[in-house]
Formats: structure tokens, sequence, C-alpha cells
């Protein structure tokens, strides 16, 4: 490599650290700090197990998955910069936090569907509540299949009444026991506001579609508006599920997960995320027996276009990178 390369390849990691990894939050709450502790020649993400959410995620598992987000956001803005992405995931055996090590390799040029994910990543949100009625190109339902299965998951669109109605009664049941429980209605307040879920999203009733969202501040009152849930603002109901569970098949959930979510973004599609069942091990056990056809399921979420925006603020560079025991600046 010449002198040039290597400045611009230099050039190119930390760029993709201050930019890349440190994008809107994929995590259901906001994701903490990503290690990444590397040379000039890679990126491994590490998730920062201080600020796991324990009572709602308390393996971890939701954690990984946002961290394989990363991975592949890296992955994007390194094909976007020039470069052939090198991943390799769990590099150290040893060390489970060690998520993945993201290297650059030899030059290419950009390819178009990179280019179509890449401007798409300021544009993805999570939306919370009902979606814009009318339903979605049929060519669009058929893409996030393709874009699961390159990344080693399965996409599986819920669509018969009967299953939507099973899928609709687990999230019931799971977002019940959490209302249920003060510490976790505790630390999901403790969510709402900067760099976690918007105040005035917040404040939405939350069983506005057929899937229960999650009440952020308390238990909601009843309105007389909203007796009947909206099935027509449901959307389309999407499960994403692997053939085991290990941390390796969430780390390739999360990059799945990302590259659904910008393709259907550079469509104008977002996504809201409905995993309260995949929280508590009987109901995501029966979930999987009842939908999954004995695959793990990973991601609950309804896609759709969005009558309106919430905008989460992107935290700076120096809030979600560290390096060692160093924060990263801006």
């Amino acid at each position: 490599m010449t002198h040039h390369a290597a400045d611009d390849a230099a050039l190119t990691v930390r760029r993709l650290r201050g930019g890349a990894l440190a994008g809107r939050p994929l995590w259901l709450f906001s994701s903490g700090p990503l290690d990444t502790s590397a040379s000039e020649r890679d990126i491994p993400p590490v998730p920062a197990v201080r600020r796991a959410m324990f009572l709602t995620d308390p393996g971890g598992k939701e954690m990984v998955i946002a961290c394989g987000a990363a991975v592949f956001n890296a992955r994007v803005a390194m094909r976007h910069l020039g470069f052939r992405p090198v991943v390799d995931l769990l590099p150290e055996p040893g060390d489970p936090a060690f998520l993945a090590r993201v290297g650059y390799g030899a030059f290419d040029a950009p390819t178009r569907d990179g280019e179509f994910m890449a401007r798409a990543i300021p544009r993805r949100h999570t939306h919370r509540g009902p979606f814009a009625s009318g339903p979605l190109p049929a060519e669009l339902l058929e893409a996030p299949g393709g874009h699961a299965r390159a990344e080693g998951a399965v996409v599986q669109v819920v669509g018969h009444p009967e299953h939507l109605a099973t899928l609709a009664r687990l999230v019931r049941r799971a977002e019940n026991m959490h209302r249920h429980n003060p510490w976790h209605a505790t630390g999901l307040a403790r969510c709402v506001g900067r760099g976690g879920v918007p105040v005035t999203a917040a404040r939405q009733y939350p069983d506005r579609t057929l899937l229960a969202g999650r009440a952020c501040l308390g238990p909601p009152r009843r309105h007389a508006d909203h007796a009947r849930k909206g099935r027509a603002g449901t959307g389309t109901v999407v499960v994403l599920s692997t053939p085991s569970d290990s941390r390796l098949d969430r780390s390739r959930t999360g990059q799945a997960l990302r590259r659904v979510l910008l393709c259907a973004a550079a469509r104008g599609v977002m996504a809201a995320f409905h995993t309260q069942p995949l929280e508590l091990p009987a109901v995501r056990a029966e979930l999987r027996k009842r939908l999954t056809q004995g695959r793990f399921p990973q991601i609950v979420q309804r896609l759709g276009r969005t009558p309106q925006r919430y905008r989460t603020p992107r935290r700076p560079p120096s809030e979600v990178l560290i390096r060692g025991d160093t924060t990263v600046h801006s």
C-alpha cells in the first residue's frame, strides 16, 4: 500500500469511528458506548455493559443485536469510502464481549446498492404508533427475506389473521407483565429524553395498533377514542429468527436487521419494534413454538410509512464511542 493509500485508509477508519458507529441508536432504548480500541487498521465494536437494561434485557441479547447493527453500519460506511470491509465476528473466544473486528481490505469502488444503503443511514428512525394507511408494495415485502438471508437470518411476514392474533396476544401478555413491574417501569422511564425515546413520542397512547406498544411513562389511561385497536395503522408485521440462539446468531441478526431497515428506509418505510415477548423466556418459547417453526425469534417489528416523525437527536461520538479507557472526542 502506498503512503498516500495508507493515509487515506487511516482517515477512513477515523471517519468510521466518528460517523457510522455514532449514528442513530438502534437498540430499543439507546445503545451504550462502543469500545473501539484498535489500531488504525480495524474497528472492534464492543458493548459497554454499564448501559445495558438489566430488567428488559437481562442477558444482553438486544444489546448484542444492536452492536451487530453497528457492525453493518461500519460495513456500509467502509464501502461508501471505497474499501472492502473485512469482518471477523467473535474473534477472541475467551472474550465474549469482543463481538467483532472490522478491518478495511482492498480499495474498491462503491456499488449502487451500497450507496443506496449509505444514503439511508441518516434517514432511518424508529417509529412508535400507527403507520399511514395503505399497503406496502409487493416488491418491498419480498425484499426483506433476501436481505436477511444474506446475513444468515430468516424473515417471516406475519399476515394470516390467526397468526397475527397469536402474536398480538403474546405481545400484550409480555407488555402487561412489564407494566406491572415497578422496577421495570422505573428503568424504562429513565430512557425517555435526551439520547433516548423522544418525550413527544413517549407521551403518545401506546396501544393504538394491533401490537401493544411500550408504556414508557407508566401505565396509560384508557381513552375512549383508543378503545378499539387501530388495525389499519398496524402496518406489516415481520419476525426475524435464526436457526440457533448463540451470541454469533444475535450478532448476525443485528446485521440482517440493519440491512432490512436501511433498504426499507431508502424507500420511505420505517419500523416499529415490539420485542416485549422476546424478553421473557416463557413467552418467547411460546412464540417460537407457535409462529417460527422452531427457529429462535430475535426481532418482532412492524413496517410502514409514517404519518409523522419523532426524530431522536444524534448523540455526539464522545457519548457513544470509547477507546480503551479513553473517550473518543469529536
